[in-house]
């Protein structure tokens, strides 16, 4: 695959979220967020690191844009942070927060990188978790009131709008297992959540549409690969089914077929009636993307077991480890095969090629790839160079992946590594890396890993860049600043 060209419409980018690389965590007149509170409460992020620094973007925006424009991005995905933009989720809009990311665009113009905007990447405003959060229904009239405020304000500048990213990781780990901000381990609440998060994107849809027709809106969903662990066991296949819908179906059904599937409603039912859907809330979700956003890292294996072991650990992608699976008791995820990253995630490019297959038959849109990428330990040689092989050969491994489903017929317009550069990887803290940019968090010095002349390669000549490239394009010492 590798000889094979990219179209020249293609979107190259990276992506980041802005609790993760932002700080200014009290400039600009940002209030806190969720997350600023899980953070600094004991015991929630390892070594109890916060976002309050995180890469200083806030300050540094028009260095990292540059080095986006040295790589040869041509698109760049980034969040707006809620607090940044309304601080207290329902009050005044805040100018200061408005003139930030109009800066961060300036620069973005001035290279002729697209702008990929999210809307939600995670960071509530405190005050609306205090008045009860996702799980409340409330909560969709502040999101449509952002959204249509922030695309008013935006809207001759960005026309790509992500309502959200991961929704899932929203509910199931934020209200259900507890292991991402605001926390809380309540399993009816994070299915009322879920919904709540359709229905936010759906009457936020016809409410950007209102203001800016043009834009094209999507959502960003993680892929979720439950593989049966015996294929010819039907308890393995029915429980992975059961995953599969509480994963996967439950944020794509609603937009497709304007329902919740069975299998979700049967298998939570001991834990809600489902009441918190009223009348008209599917008809205003189904029909409501123009495009797809796809994040994917790894695949996982799951069988049935009525007393299924939860292995010790924090995985909020591919584990129960947190019980992120209401209504999924009788599922245990198996030991991941393959070589692991730093994360303990597998790498699989089959199953970044299957899941593009899977959207593409079951969603019928335009993708693009939001999210992919690697963490690894990422060592300095005493040259200064981070020669990252794992990372670029990932990253090689699974291109491939996609151009092999585009070349069976999905529509996918653009990918998006993960990340442009190291940032503060949630409840991880600082421990994990997966940026093609090195981030020295005392000096906050960016240095070019490898992956990044690689990335930059595989741009310039619109095909993957083979992996035995990087001697002749890699430059010695890296650049940083």
């Amino acid at each position: 695959m590798s000889s094979t060209p990219f179209p020249d419409d293609f979107l190259f980018g990276a992506s980041t979220a802005s609790y993760q690389i932002e700080g200014g965590a009290h400039e600009g007149g940002r209030l806190a967020s969720i997350w600023d509170t899980f953070a600094h409460t004991q015991g929630r992020t390892l070594n109890g690191d916060t976002g309050d620094e995180a890469c200083d973007h806030f300050h540094k925006y028009a260095q990292d844009i540059k080095a986006m424009a040295e790589i040869g991005l041509t698109a760049y995905r980034f969040s707006m942070a809620w607090p940044r933009i309304r601080p207290t989720g329902d009050g005044d809009f805040n100018d200061e927060g408005f003139a930030f990311y109009h800066r961060v665009l300036d620069e973005l113009d001035k290279y002729g990188i697209e702008p990929l905007v999210t809307l939600y990447h995670w960071d509530l405003p405190q005050p609306l978790e205090d008045a009860g959060g996702w799980p409340e229904r409330a909560i969709v009239d502040r999101f449509v009131e952002y959204a249509r405020g922030t695309v008013e304000e935006f809207k001759e500048r960005v026309t790509y709008w992500t309502t959200f990213n991961e929704p899932w990781c929203t509910a199931f780990l934020g209200y259900a297992s507890g292991a991402h901000a605001p926390g809380r381990s309540e399993p009816a609440a994070s299915l009322a959540a879920a919904h709540h998060l359709n229905l936010a994107h759906g009457l936020a849809y016809k409410a950007i549409k209102e203001v800016h027709p043009e834009a094209r809106v999507s959502i960003v969903l993680n892929s979720h690969l439950p593989r049966p662990w015996n294929v010819a066991d039907p308890r393995d296949v029915a429980v992975a089914q059961k995953v599969d819908a509480l994963a996967n179906r439950i944020f794509m059904d609603p937009y497709t077929t304007g329902k919740y599937p069975a299998i979700v409603l049967d298998s939570t039912s001991s834990l809600t009636d489902w009441s918190f859907v009223h009348e008209g809330d599917l008809d205003a979700i189904k029909g409501t993307l123009d495009v797809l956003g796809v994040n994917y890292y790894s695949s996982h294996v799951v069988r049935f077991n009525d007393a299924p072991h939860r292995p010790s650990g924090q995985d909020g992608h591919n584990s129960t480890v947190h019980h992120c699976w209401p209504g999924a008791d009788d599922a245990e995820f198996m030991p991941l095969v393959g070589k692991r990253t730093t994360m303990g995630w597998n790498v699989d490019e089959s199953g970044f090629h299957a899941h593009l297959m899977r959207m593409h038959r079951d969603m019928g849109l335009p993708m693009i790839v939001t999210e992919n990428g690697a963490s690894w330990p990422d060592e300095v040689s005493d040259d200064g160079r981070i020669r990252d092989v794992d990372r670029y050969t990932y990253l090689h491994d699974h291109m491939g992946a996609l151009l092999k489903a585009r070349a069976e017929g999905a529509d996918i317009r653009g990918y998006m590594a993960w990340s442009l550069m190291d940032n503060f990887e949630w409840a991880y803290g600082y421990s994990k890396r997966f940026g093609l940019l090195r981030v020295d968090y005392a000096s906050q010095e960016r240095t070019w890993k490898d992956s990044a002349y690689w990335y930059r390669e595989t741009i310039r000549t619109r095909a993957i860049a083979p992996l035995d490239t990087l001697e002749s394009v890699v430059e010695n010492p890296p650049r940083a600043y």
